[in-house]
Formats: C-alpha cells, sequence, structure tokens
C-alpha cells in the first residue's frame, strides 16, 4: 500500500462511524472538518432501545449515500483522500462490520492507508476539533449510554483510563430511568427536557459512596425503581403530576456523581484543563453544572458543540488525524470488535 501518497500535500481523512445505529461519514483536511454527515434510525423507537440486527441492515442502506454526502459537503474527490478512517471497536459488532468492510475495501481500491480508531478514544479527541482546544494533559469526562470514564489524555495517542463505571454507564441510567416514568426512547434527551422545569432538590436520591475514581450507578437505579413504586402505590398518578421534578431530582443526583468524581480527579492529577465528553455530554443540565464547577475550581473547562458530543464520524476523522502524523497504518487484516481495549 501506498503510505506516501499525499504526503507533499494536505492530509485528507475520509472516517466512517458505525458503531450502534448512527451511521456517519467526515471529511477531515489537515485536522479540520470539512463534513460531518450523519443519518440516525428511527426503526429502534418502537423496541425502545437499539435492535442490533435491524441497525446493521440500517447501516449497509445509509452508508453509501451518507458517504457521497459527505464528499460532496466537502467539495471532495475520492482521488485526493489521503487515507480512510473506521470505528474497529468498541460496539455492536454487526454494525462494526459493515463500516469495517466498506473501509477496508475503500482503502484497497484506492490503494491508500487504513486507520482503525477506537470509539471512546475518539470521543476525547472530540475536544480537538474546535478552535478552543485544551492543552495537553487534560482530563475527560467521557459519558455515553454504554462508558462512564475518567480519562487522562497525555498526548492525542496516549491515554490513561483513571476512572470508570463499575457496572452500568450514566447514559443507561438516564435511560432505565425514564423508562421507569414511561418516556418513549431514547429517554435521556425527555430527562433534560423536563429537568428544566423542575426542582432538583424536591427528592433526595442517594449518591453510591465508591472509593477512589471509580462510578457505581446500578444502587441509583435500583433506589428510583423502589421510590416510584412506593410513590405510585399511594397515587397511581404521581408520576405524571411531579414528572419535572422527578426529572429535575434523578438528573441532578446523576451530575452529582459525575461531577464530584471529576473533582476529585482533577485533584489528585493538578490537571487545570478539563473536557467533557459522549452522548451524555450533550445533557444541558450537565454542561452547565460543568463550566459552573469550572469557574469555582478555576479549570479551563471544554465541551464539544453538540454535533461532535453523539456518535459522529468527525471524532474519527480527527483520530485518525493524528494516528496519520505519527505514522500509523492498519493492515488490512483488522478485525472489528465489539469490546476490545484501548
Amino acid at each position: 500500500m501506498n503510505k506516501t501518497k499525499g504526503a507533499e500535500g494536505p492530509v485528507t481523512i475520509l472516517a466512517i462511524e458505525s458503531s450502534c445505529d448512527e451511521t456517519s461519514c467526515a471529511i477531515c483536511r489537515d485536522g479540520e472538518i470539512l463534513s460531518n454527515v450523519i443519518a440516525g434510525q428511527k426503526v429502534h423507537e418502537q423496541y425502545g432501545g437499539v435492535v442490533p440486527e435491524l441497525a446493521s441492515r440500517a447501516h449497509l442502506q445509509n452508508i453509501v449515500p451518507v458517504v457521497d454526502m459527505a464528499l460532496k459537503k466537502a467539495g471532495c474527490e475520492l482521488t485526493s483522500l489521503t487515507a480512510i478512517a473506521f470505528t474497529q471497536s468498541p460496539g455492536l459488532i454487526g454494525s462494526l462490520l459493515v463500516g469495517s468492510q466498506f473501509a477496508k475495501s475503500l482503502a484497497l481500491s484506492l490503494d491508500i492507508p487504513l486507520l482503525a480508531v477506537h470509539h471512546m478514544q475518539a470521543h476525547v479527541l472530540a475536544n480537538l476539533i474546535p478552535q478552543a482546544k485544551p492543552s495537553f494533559p487534560f482530563l475527560c469526562l467521557t459519558v455515553s449510554g454504554g462508558h462512564t470514564q475518567i480519562v487522562l489524555a497525555i498526548s492525542p495517542l496516549q491515554m490513561e483510563v483513571i476512572g470508570e463505571t463499575l457496572d452500568d454507564a450514566a447514559g443507561e441510567a438516564f435511560d432505565k430511568s425514564a423508562k421507569l416514568l414511561g418516556l418513549p426512547y431514547p429517554g435521556g434527551p425527555l430527562i433534560d427536557k423536563y429537568a428544566r422545569e423542575g426542582n432538583a432538590s424536591k427528592y433526595n436520591f442517594p449518591e453510591p459512596q465508591i472509593p477512589g475514581l471509580n462510578f457505581s450507578f446500578s444502587g441509583l437505579k435500583t433506589a428510583i425503581l423502589y421510590f416510584l413504586q412506593e410513590q405510585t402505590g399511594q397515587d397511581p398518578d404521581f408520576i405524571q403530576k411531579n414528572l419535572p421534578d422527578i426529572c429535575a431530582s434523578i438528573q441532578g443526583r446523576i451530575i452529582s456523581i459525575l461531577l464530584n468524581k471529576l473533582k476529585k480527579a482533577a485533584k489528585q492529577t493538578g490537571v487545570r484543563d478539563l473536557c467533557i465528553a459522549g452522548g451524555v455530554s450533550a445533557n444541558s443540565g450537565l454542561r452547565e453544572a460543568f463550566r459552573e464547577l469550572g469557574k469555582q475550581q478555576g479549570w479551563n473547562t471544554f465541551i464539544p458543540p453538540f454535533e461532535y458530543c453523539t456518535d459522529n464520524a468527525g471524532m474519527i476523522a480527527i483520530t485518525a488525524y493524528h494516528k496519520y502524523l505519527a505514522g500509523e497504518e492498519t493492515p488490512l487484516s483488522v478485525s472489528a470488535s465489539a469490546r476490545a481495549e484501548w
């Protein structure tokens, strides 16, 4: 494979993200995102969660149109590409295979390098897309439906997970709480919506006392379940009458769990540049509380724009760009993996 193609001109990378139920393609040129196209999948709403088989089929339908649109929006031709990047892990294996096989085929046909990207590393580096960027080393609270981690980023390609959930992720706590409240999938954004109208101090849900920098959300979910069972046993209309306050109280507790651990991590490491990333970082309550805590602690705080918080190829592209600059290349024999380590 030709490793030097495009070396004398701009570095232009086409990136594909297909780890779950969004099919996305982005074009990155010299570290600037020229396009970031995302196709969602509404088919899962009626099932209350992502159905892996249906997700894979939708990726097969979406990937060619999405790639074509990303190229057109960027004003880019296939012949001008320097490398092809894709999400290798973690995620739904069927969904990952669609993106990885497409990426490998495209790289092979164009005779240009292939770059495999870890999804969670990409979430962290989404903070390098905006003009205002953190300086290394920085801490990143990465929160999504499947992961909750505190990551110490020493350089673009050197990271250490210093705290993570021992059971459920914060995004899962949001979505399962929403399901208990009778809200449709995806319920996390709806909790955020109703929480804006509620009183976060109305109901006091417990904060798990987990040592170190790790998280736990299973106990909180159980406490919410028992609370709702008790209250609706006394008044069947309790949830309907108090929905904003319940949502605000649930969201407030999840946010306090996250930010108390992040505050502890900042104190232990002495790092002053702090970021959040991942799908839950789109939550307005978390964003506001994170900025406010940053002001109190004297941190430099950074949050990616909304389009780079949820799963997207822009974050895959910026990660691949740094890998390319470091001389990395992935062999075509690479396999997608549902749970590969960093």
